[in-house]
């Protein structure tokens, strides 16, 4: 049994001590069937099986594992096969002009994971990193061909998929570098409440994922003192809570109207809801 590394790591501050809260979930490598199908049913291409066919599409597939810090795959590979995440949390990059790595997005249970193969040789756009310890189901891409065939709501769910992240980056390009730090930061973490976030009642909305400052820097194209600065403000007005690799949303409604000021395009995308009590 393989254990996430524990994110419980005492943080200094002045009069107290704090903990990191992030859950320590234990993810066996196995990735056991309820797991998986668990993660099927809640993925937005593959929702609309029943369990029958949810099944005979595991059946299909194969397991993979990864420690935390371990990479999945890189940019420029060939994506010979697709993944679903079951557990774990998995960062995707892309390499600067300047050559370090920036954080593109974060994926967490039941979300897709790769290139969509349009049939000829497809390569991985993004390099994808467990932030946490993951497993997954992979599935080759002339098999998942095969299975859009035999099922063409999953057809249509891939396609609708794919449009609506095509049309969040062209929103993106189109004006999100011109927009404040502020408003940019607001609708990523809106995101990651959607995907991956834990209501915690008065102590707000955790995201369930450890998150540096660099790849909040990296999903909103900006800086990390950037960023910092804009959580630090956020966290003496309320707004927020946050430590060393952690942030809860408190005020959502206040970063909803951050995060729509002078934006006409969607501010709070999830493939998945993921919204989680304690």
């Amino acid at each position: 049994m393989a254990l996430q590394v524990s994110p419980h790591m005492p943080v200094r501050s002045p009069g107290r001590r704090r903990t990191i809260p992030l859950r320590v979930l234990p993810i066996p490598h196995e990735c056991p069937l309820p797991v998986r199908l668990q993660a099927l049913s809640r993925s937005r291409w593959f929702h609309s099986l029943d369990e029958r066919q949810l099944r005979a599409l595991d059946a299909r597939m194969t397991r993979c594992s990864w420690g935390a810090g371990e990479t999945l795959f890189r940019a420029g590979e060939g994506a010979d096969a697709l993944h679903i995440i079951a557990e774990g949390r998995v960062r995707l990059s892309q390499r600067a002009a300047d050559g370090t790595e920036r954080a593109t997005d974060i994926l967490g249970p039941s979300m897709p994971l790769g290139a969509v193969g349009v049939g000829r040789r497809t390569v991985q756009r993004e390099t994808a990193e467990a932030l946490v310890d993951t497993c997954a189901l992979r599935i080759e891409q002339a098999v998942f061909h095969q299975i859009l065939l035999e099922h063409p709501t999953v057809a249509v769910r891939v396609v609708e998929a794919v449009t609506d992240r095509l049309s969040q980056l062209q929103n993106e390009t189109g004006g999100w570098m011109t927009r404040p730090v502020a408003a940019r930061l607001a609708a990523v973490l809106l995101r990651l409440s959607v995907r991956l976030g834990r209501d915690r009642g008065h102590r707000g909305i955790l995201l369930d994922v450890p998150l540096c400052r660099a790849d909040l820097a990296g999903l909103t194209g900006s800086t990390p003192e950037s960023v910092s600065r804009v959580l630090s403000r956020w966290k003496e007005e309320a707004i927020i809570d946050s430590g060393r690799r952690w942030v809860a949303l408190l005020d959502v409604e206040h970063l909803r109207r951050t995060a729509a000021e002078g934006w006409d395009g969607a501010v709070a995308v999830g493939d998945e809801p993921r919204l989680r009590s304690s």
